[in-house]
């Protein structure tokens, strides 16, 4: 009789998945979950969500778009009216000409940031990956089966990388740079100058492209944001990414989009028809009366987030060990915390990594913040200021409180 060889449990997973890094702002938030499952008081700071409710006008065209029969497949790359509001979005905001097709809706820009990068990467390809960075860069060019180039910023100029750094970095075989601005870890923000040098070095480079990541574009304290396809020699080889989670507080609804060329505009589209299709038909309802109700609803949240760094800096400036620059813009806080990596714990457990600390702190002062090491900032670590000003206040008292106890 034949037999049937035992398979082994690892070989059922394809080494794509085996490969890939859970999210650590999922992981942290999940640890912390299971703490306050046990009853215990923590303070979550892990997570980059705004803790506003999503407007009222907005909750209300949701509403009546599924009244009037919004509940259909829809277009894959979305409605055209909600294309066509974000390119006049997108000239009316940020200078830049783009039609209804050189738009795709997805399910959160992070499916457009996934789309654009299966889209352009192939196997061997070099991303340059701006860093610190958002923890999923390096894994969608994972799973795009390219390699990741991470070019770390200097803690001096505000962990942006500049455009000698990138010159230096720029080899044959890359094919795309990622960054985020406003930042997320860091909450630094290009300046137009800033970005005008970049354009410099990728403009000498023609098989480069370049994936900007837009959206905290409303959570900026210092004015003008600039965009890098303003730069007319390097626009064809940008990628905008924006979304409405961010400013509109509509995490949950999941819409973003991507401004591109039509053709990388047409490959994200076919990208897109074969995973998801379109985004929900009545979340898109709702991102057009986001962008039709203006940004007065976003400009209120943002001086409550400016309130909030502001406070939670001073509290920082009691911590010794936290060197922590003035973020520009988004909801975080990223100091450098490597004062502490030597030291020892109440229980005799060593502190070693800007992981060790997140570990030590959400279990001696039950509050929860992401390590650097997920960002590519291995002396760092991430608290989001998205929080009600008396939670915010207790979290750094108990941090201190925590962080004497080291020695």
């Amino acid at each position: 009789m034949a037999t049937t060889a035992a398979v082994s449990p690892t070989s059922v997973l394809s080494e794509r998945i085996s490969a890939l890094q859970e999210s650590q702002t999922i992981a942290m938030a999940k640890k912390a979950r299971e703490l306050m499952a046990q009853g215990i008081d923590v303070i979550n700071l892990s997570f980059g969500e705004p803790d506003f409710d999503t407007p009222e006008y907005i909750r209300e065209a949701a509403k009546k778009a599924m009244d009037e029969g919004y509940t259909k497949y829809m277009p894959v790359p979305g409605y055209l009216d909600l294309r066509q509001a974000i390119a006049a979005k997108l000239q009316r905001e940020n200078q830049l000409e783009y039609q209804a097709e050189n738009i795709v809706v997805s399910t959160g820009a992070k499916q457009a940031l996934a789309n654009a990068v299966m889209s352009l990467v192939n196997p061997g390809d070099e991303v340059i990956v701006f860093a610190p960075y958002w923890v999923s860069y390096e894994e969608m060019v994972r799973l795009a089966e390219g390699v990741s180039v991470p070019l770390l910023g200097t803690l001096e100029n505000d962990y942006k990388v500049t455009a000698e750094q990138l010159e230096a970095a720029i080899t044959p075989r890359t094919k795309l740079i990622m960054y985020s601005s406003p930042c997320n870890p860091t909450g630094s923000v290009f300046s137009r100058e800033e970005l005008a040098g970049i354009a410099e070095v990728v403009a000498r480079y023609p098989q480069v492209h370049v994936l900007a990541d837009e959206i905290y574009e409303y959570i900026n304290f210092v004015g003008e944001h600039a965009s890098l396809a303003q730069f007319d020699e390097i626009k064809d080889r940008v990628i905008t990414v924006n979304g409405f989670s961010k400013g509109y507080a509509m995490t949950g609804w999941r819409v973003g989009y991507l401004a591109a060329t039509k053709q990388i505009a047409a490959a994200c589209e076919k990208m897109q028809s074969q995973i998801t299709s379109g985004t929900c038909s009545v979340a898109q309802r709702a991102a057009l009366a986001a962008l039709q109700g203006g940004r007065s609803s976003a400009d209120t949240m943002v001086e409550a987030y400016r309130r909030r760094r502001d406070m939670v800096l001073e509290q920082v400036k009691e911590i010794s060990g936290f060197k922590t620059p003035t973020p520009s813009g988004a909801f975080y806080i990223f100091p450098d915390v490597s004062a502490y990596f030597g030291r020892t714990a109440p229980d005799g457990s060593a502190i070693n990594t800007a992981t060790d600390l997140a570990l030590y702190m959400l279990n001696d002062a039950h509050v929860a913040a992401v390590t650097g090491e997920a960002f590519g900032a291995p002396s760092c670590i991430r608290f989001s200021t998205a929080a009600a000003d008396d939670k915010l206040r207790e979290a750094f008292r108990r941090i201190k409180v925590s962080l004497d106890k080291l020695v």
